[in-house]
């Protein structure tokens, strides 16, 4: 841990002028975001609190989270909410907790099936894989998708064919979930597709989702877009560019993500400050 924060701290060393950094300086900034996501582990808000347990464990603080959610899943009733919690614990080191995840998406009663395999792509676990082959079965969309991904994940690329079918769906949920996981999974081959419907789309969070894929796949021109949806008056739209200003790991555009920081969106000003630190560790 002591390792990341030396690397973080010499990323966001202040630049050759000796004065500022984004904006403001670099010591400070960092310690403004870690501040702000160790606060949103304790929100009432519990997605918040999970994605800032998310961006805690990707910087080295991992051991936070473990703390903080000790003891939660004694406790917790919710399956949905259940998954956060043993996904945030599964990526923090503690891999038993996906044996929460994997009986929660073998419960047809449960309403956590759709979070329990998003959970499981998400921190890379798959069971024997017996479970999400069976949810490929069952014809709901969001569950068919969230477990093809976590297939996919686990090395069954076959099903990127089933997957990039979904982009045709008549519906924007199979679409959008298609698009977001293209992003992280699929290849420039995507690009067609997803820029047809990225200029086609005629619902702005769906369109967003698009556009966000196509910047996570480096397509001409999406991260410009992208960067233009963080001033967006929907604070999904907003919340869903700053973190893929992260994920392309934008390393000219950290001064865009300051602002968010002061967002009255908590999730926004989460997935901002996880960038910030994410792009700060990639330079």
């Amino acid at each position: 841990m002591r390792r990341i924060s030396l690397y973080l701290a010499s990323a966001l060393a202040l630049t050759a002028s000796g004065h500022r950094a984004w904006g403001e300086d670099s010591l400070q900034l960092r310690g403004r975001c870690l501040a702000l996501l160790r606060a949103g582990l304790q929100a009432e808000e519990f997605w918040p609190s999970m994605h800032a347990a998310e961006a805690l464990t990707q910087t080295g603080h991992g051991d936070e989270v473990l703390a903080a959610l000790k003891g939660r899943l004694d406790t917790e009733t919710d399956d949905q909410h259940r998954c956060g919690l043993a996904r945030e614990q599964v990526r923090a080191g503690k891999t038993e907790c996906a044996e929460v995840m994997l009986s929660i998406l073998g419960n047809k009663e449960s309403n956590g099936r759709v979070h329990a395999a998003e959970s499981l792509y998400k921190v890379r676990q798959t069971g024997d894989g017996k479970l999400l082959r069976a949810a490929l079965e069952e014809g709901d969309p969001a569950l068919e998708a969230m477990a093809t991904a976590a297939l996919i994940r686990g090395g069954d690329s076959a099903l990127l064919t089933r997957l990039r079918g979904s982009l045709a769906s008549k519906d924007d949920r199979p679409r959008q979930l298609a698009a977001w996981i293209l992003g992280r999974l699929g290849d420039k081959t995507d690009w067609p597709a997803l820029q047809k419907l990225a200029e086609t789309e005629t619902d702005p969070l769906t369109r967003s989702y698009d556009w966000n894929a196509l910047a996570q796949l480096k397509a001409p021109g999406a991260l410009a877009q992208v960067l233009r949806n963080l001033k967006s008056e929907d604070a999904g739209i907003r919340t869903y560019a700053a973190q893929t200003v992260g994920d392309c790991r934008a390393t000219d555009h950290t001064q865009d993500l300051v602002p968010l920081l002061d967002d009255p969106n908590l999730d926004t000003r989460i997935r901002a400050a996880q960038s910030i630190l994410l792009i700060a560790a990639a330079k």
